[in-house]
């Protein structure tokens, strides 16, 4: 009985959650397509006589929304590859139990995670390396992750070790083990760290904001931030209105239409990498 109950409470709450989740996202996509008048005077409608896609046409017209989206791709992409790959071997000596010092650079890791220098050090080290707007400035800094790093570390040693002791009787080494054997064992971590990690760059802004200074170089976040918080779209998204209250009018639609076009590539990510969440390809690999 008190099985069935904590279920029923738990599907409430999931409920209410999934619902919280869905209207704001409904609001959005159905904002993003009407008439600005009739947004700001009526709300919602499902007439779609009062549809218009005029707040698309702009954003995609408009060419500092491609270059921002194409800088922000060309950033995660990076990110992701150089993140997973750091954190991919940094956690493998971890996991190894006869790895000596393994205490001791997990103590340093740890430390890091509750200690850092702070911006201004970190900004004069950007300097002094010569990052300073360039990509590397927004991908290094942050590329090693300690916590996806502990993630890794435990996943590896879910992995039998018995792996290790039969590809030593054949005579693999560490590096064949490791790319040959254990990386196509892990492809359900390597799978969650590429979307933590491609999402976290999507959505950042702060780094590039603080490193950044050419407007060829930033990408989609900072494009979106001068639309949606500081409230003032490209120049030429409506550069033909006149009348302040439609410019204002067209800005806010402008908003939705602009987040609906940057959520598309993690929308789209969303499936490929769903099957790896939901199960591990270890389970019944090993018997007896």
């Amino acid at each position: 009985m008190a099985d069935k109950v904590f279920k029923v409470i738990s599907r409430v709450f999931l409920a209410l959650f999934v619902i919280a989740i869905i209207i704001p996202m409904l609001y959005i996509v159905v904002a993003s397509f009407i008439d600005p008048v009739t947004l700001q005077n009526q709300g919602l409608t499902l007439d779609f006589k009062k549809w218009t896609l005029t707040a698309y046409q702009r954003v995609i017209s408009n060419n500092m929304i491609w270059v921002g989206f194409l800088n922000a791709v060309i950033y995660s992409v990076l990110f992701t590859v150089i993140s997973v790959a750091v954190t991919m071997l940094c956690a493998y000596p971890m996991s190894r139990r006869d790895f000596r010092g393994r205490g001791f650079f997990n103590a340093i890791f740890v430390i890091t995670m509750f200690f850092g220098g702070g911006l201004i050090p970190t900004y004069l080290l950007i300097s002094d390396l010569g990052l300073i707007d360039s990509v590397w400035a927004v991908v290094l800094p942050g590329a090693f992750s300690v916590w996806n790093m502990i993630i890794a570390r435990t996943y590896y040693r879910s992995i039998p070790n018995e792996l290790r002791e039969a590809a030593a009787v054949d005579g693999a080494g560490d590096v064949i083990y490791f790319f040959k054997i254990l990386m196509p064992l892990c492809k359900p971590i390597i799978a969650v760290l590429v979307l933590w990690q491609f999402v976290g760059m999507w959505n950042s802004y702060f780094d590039a904001m603080i490193y950044i200074n050419t407007d060829i170089k930033q990408p989609l976040q900072l494009v979106l931030r001068s639309i949606l918080i500081q409230n003032q779209p490209e120049p030429g998204m409506i550069a033909d209105i006149q009348s302040t209250a439609a410019r204002a009018q067209l800005a806010e639609l402008l908003k939705y239409a602009t987040i609906i076009i940057s959520s598309l590539p993690l929308i789209a990510m969303y499936p490929f990498f769903q099957k790896y969440f939901e199960s591990g390809v270890m389970v019944g690999s090993i018997k007896g």
